[in-house]
């Protein structure tokens, strides 16, 4: 079916634009008027337009950030606290969003409130932007009919949950330049350095280190089957990451990751700090606890802890207490259980949570802030290794020249 690029304006005068998908332009102008738009230009998308937004799709153009949903969120509430029928406040949000694939499904959320879906329903249709977890709260604040406050809290969790990552990330970003240039500097060495030097060792026929007949078969095999290297080094970063997103691979790296030295506990931190404030979070809502644990589950990016996750979930199923299924997962420290155990006791389990997660998000600003001081000495340890190596292997061999020269 055709698409059609609009330009109109809102019931309020706000100045829209999208695109809509109908058989004709009379159908298009009709659909457009049911939304309370009114079109002032429809103009048939071209084949090449289409084309090129269908490579855009490919290349992630209609991948929404967590920073958009954080801004949706603060808009939602105001827009719910304010009292805002909900079809009328999503259609001024799609009026001024720039972000295109949102605008529309915006759009087509509003046409199905319009319709007479609920919004969670209305949400639950585009899975990619929103999660379950999301969906779920949504559920509960319409039935509770408290959405503005479940948004604020959406809001505020995505928020939380993008901070630590962005955190994690500009941790990491200072050693993963230093691999990349060492690794640079390796290529250049075996393409440029070392086959000079390894012809005018040749030449003179010199009896040479180990150290240097390592470096130089090690540049020859470089430089003679570079492609080799290239083609087994794709094959193999393919099949590792084919392997990791089957079942057993990725429950495997679940584990894994969390035992790797300096950063392990980081990452085991930060995913306990997400698993805290989204069961919090959603306790906090009414969300029942089997449910939530479940959602729990879903949200946390990790299927070895989701599997952890899934079995305090059947142990609640079978009547037993958060704090018991909690110590049989082997996941949390004694000072998280025992907080866990005076909420159940005291009946604010959702409050004790949200200090959980805080306590979390500590304990990982603070191993963010000290990662980089624990990574930078083993860095300067293979950077002099590398030095090192490269000058023994090189140098070695013509002080034996020299001292043979000196010596004749």
């Amino acid at each position: 079916m055709p698409q059609f690029k609009f330009e109109g304006r809102s019931t309020q005068g706000q100045p829209i634009t999208g695109e809509v998908t109908a058989a004709s332009t009379d159908l298009a102008a009709a659909q457009l008027l049911g939304r309370g738009v009114t079109p002032i230009s429809i103009v048939e998308v071209s084949i090449g337009a289409s084309s090129l937004k269908q490579i855009n799709k490919l290349l992630g153009a209609e991948k929404v950030r967590v920073v958009d949903l954080v801004m949706f969120c603060r808009q939602m509430y105001t827009i719910t606290k304010a009292g805002i029928p909900l079809t009328r406040g999503m259609r001024g949000l799609a009026a001024g969003i720039r972000h295109e694939h949102l605008r529309d499904v915006l759009n087509d959320i509003a046409d199905k409130l319009e319709a007479g879906t609920n919004l969670s329903r209305a949400m639950h249709h585009h899975p990619k932007i929103f999660d379950s977890l999301f969906v779920s709260m949504i559920n509960v604040g319409e039935t509770s009919g408290q959405l503005d406050e479940t948004f604020k809290q959406m809001g505020f969790y995505l928020e939380r949950d993008e901070e630590t990552r962005k955190r994690v990330k500009q941790a990491l970003r200072y050693p993963s330049f230093v691999i990349g240039a060492l690794l640079i500097a390796l290529l250049i060495v075996n393409f440029y350095v070392i086959p000079p030097f390894a012809l005018m060792f040749s030449e003179f026929g010199a009896d040479l280190p180990i150290v240097t007949k390592i470096l130089i078969a090690t540049s020859n095999f470089v430089v003679n089957f570079w492609y080799y290297i290239i083609v087994g080094s794709i094959v193999g970063i393919g099949a590792a990451i084919y392997y990791l997103r089957t079942e057993t691979g990725a429950m495997m790296w679940g584990q894994r990751k969390l035992g790797l030295p300096i950063v392990g506990d980081l990452i085991e931190r930060a995913s306990m700090a997400r698993y805290s404030r989204s069961f919090g979070l959603m306790l906090k809502s009414g969300v029942p606890i089997t449910q939530s644990l479940n959602l729990c589950a879903s949200a946390i990016d990790n299927p070895f802890l989701a599997k952890k996750i899934r079995s305090i979930r059947q142990g609640v199923e079978r009547g037993e207490g958060l704090l018991r299924t909690h110590l049989q997962a082997n996941m949390f420290s004694p000072l998280v259980l025992q907080m866990i155990a005076v909420g159940e006791e005291s009946g604010q389990v959702e409050v004790l949570l949200t200090e959980v997660a805080e306590f979390y998000e500590r304990e990982v600003d603070y191993d963010l802030k000290n990662l980089t001081d624990k990574i930078e000495p083993i860095l300067i340890v293979i950077m002099a290794g590398f030095v090192l190596v490269l000058a023994l292997g090189i140098f070695l061999p013509l002080w034996s020249m020299y001292d043979v020269q000196t010596g004749q």
